[in-house]
């Protein structure tokens, strides 16, 4: 379904309107069990903010047998019985009390998240070092250790002097996404960003005066031979113990191509390697 907005609680939405294997992607920022209530501030004609707020949600969890305990039993009873070993181990561990209430409330949503995926689709879930730990584990369980991908660190702040406010610990500024793949083979395609220009300045200095393009060199030779790699090209054999890293043929075609940079006074090959066709940073 195309351009389809859901409103609610997720946990109804994924049992009424989303198929088995439907997803090919999921990205989800939940609640963190940060003991915080969060509002929603308005702001006035002037687009000032006002004093008018209402709550959101509160992110505190509390036990509850008819919903905490509810939504383990229903862990229990589906097919993921690894998330509902590991569960009960965390309950029996940690007790009953508001990390295990937010734990349950995330494992029954997690099954259901596992559950709609594509076997390609991927899951990134976005949550912070309060309870990230424990999250770890249960996507273990749910989607299996070996599709465990990444553990991203992503620093939102610079560092916190909350030594000065009387805490006795370093300043929390960073936040995690755990990237989770359903199956072995996961559709995946890489972005790039544009390199900076300190970068560029510092790794592509060389500039080619025919065409203006911008370009660094590597090595043409290679410590292994293998077929034709041990010949003399334009009079300059390879250095002594090491061999051509390319075919005669090859280095034939990347000099036609002017694609090889040769050093002054030696006369020795390098490969170039042009600004322009480099995808960017990762």
């Amino acid at each position: 379904m195309a351009n389809h907005l859901f409103y609610g609680d997720n946990l109804k939405v994924l049992r009424d309107s989303i198929g088995d294997g439907s997803v090919d992607l999921i990205y989800l920022d939940p609640p963190f069990n940060s003991n915080a209530d969060y509002s929603y501030i308005f702001k006035d004609e002037s687009g000032n903010h006002s004093g008018a707020q209402i709550k959101a949600f509160e992110d505190t969890w509390h036990w509850d047998d008819m919903v905490s305990g509810q939504a383990l039993v229903e862990v229990r009873n589906s097919p993921y019985q690894n998330a509902a070993a590991m569960l009960d181990a965390m309950v029996g561990f940690l007790g009953k009390n508001p990390m295990t209430a937010y734990l349950c409330m995330m494992a029954v949503r997690l099954v259901e998240l596992h559950r709609v995926l594509k076997p390609t689709g991927s899951l990134y879930l976005h949550c912070d070092p309060t309870a990230s730990h424990y999250l770890k584990v249960l996507l273990d369980a749910v989607f299996g250790a070996r599709n465990f991908k990444n553990e991203i660190v992503w620093k939102r702040t610079s560092s916190h002097n909350d030594a000065a406010q009387g805490l006795t610990r370093f300043g929390r500024a960073h936040d995690l996404v755990f990237f989770y793949s359903k199956g072995p083979k996961p559709v995946w395609n890489l972005q790039f960003s544009d390199y900076s220009r300190e970068y560029t300045e510092k790794h592509y200095r060389s500039v080619e005066p025919e065409t203006g393009r911008r370009y660094k060199t590597s090595d043409l030779t290679a410590a292994k031979g293998g077929g034709d790699t041990s010949y003399e090209w334009k009079g300059v054999p390879p250095p002594g113990g090491r061999f051509w890293a390319y075919s005669k043929a090859n280095m034939a075609k990347f000099d036609e191509e002017g694609r090889i940079h040769y050093s002054k006074g030696s006369g020795v090959p390098r490969l170039k390697h042009y600004l322009d066709e480099m995808p960017g940073r990762v």
